[in-house]
């Protein structure tokens, strides 16, 4: 187990391009996040999901430290948002074209439209 830790903490500090030492304390945060399942494919997963985030402005690079990375909840939620796949709604199937008038409703609609416009001009006294 104690090798497992220094490889994921090296890989830690190659990914985030960060010198941290591996005291005790930190050895334990590994040994937790190992113990709950999670493995170095899981790590590097959520070091580039992070990273990408915190390009586009939605994150803050404090959420690379190494404390805030192996809170174990934390992760597992990071973990998990990174695999999400966000699909765009199918668009709208267009409205079918409106069906072709006969030329009989179409000399009918224009009639209507002759007499409207012969009423307006009535009217307006023209």
């Amino acid at each position: 187990m104690r090798e497992r830790i220094q490889q994921a903490h090296a890989l830690y500090c190659q990914l985030t391009g960060q010198r941290v030492s591996l005291g005790f304390d930190r050895e334990r945060l590994w040994y937790e996040l190992f113990r709950a399942g999670f493995n170095e494919a899981d790590l590097q997963r959520v070091i580039r999901y992070l990273q990408r985030e915190i390009r586009e402005g939605r994150r803050n690079v404090g959420a690379l430290k190494l404390s805030n990375l192996l809170q174990i909840d934390r992760f597992e939620e990071d973990l998990n948002i990174s695999r999400v796949q966000l699909y765009s709604p199918k668009p709208a199937k267009p409205a079918p074209p409106p069906e072709p008038s006969s030329s009989q409703q179409q000399e009918a609609a224009r009639q209507r439209a002759l007499e409207i416009l012969a009423r307006f001009r009535a009217e307006q006294g023209w």
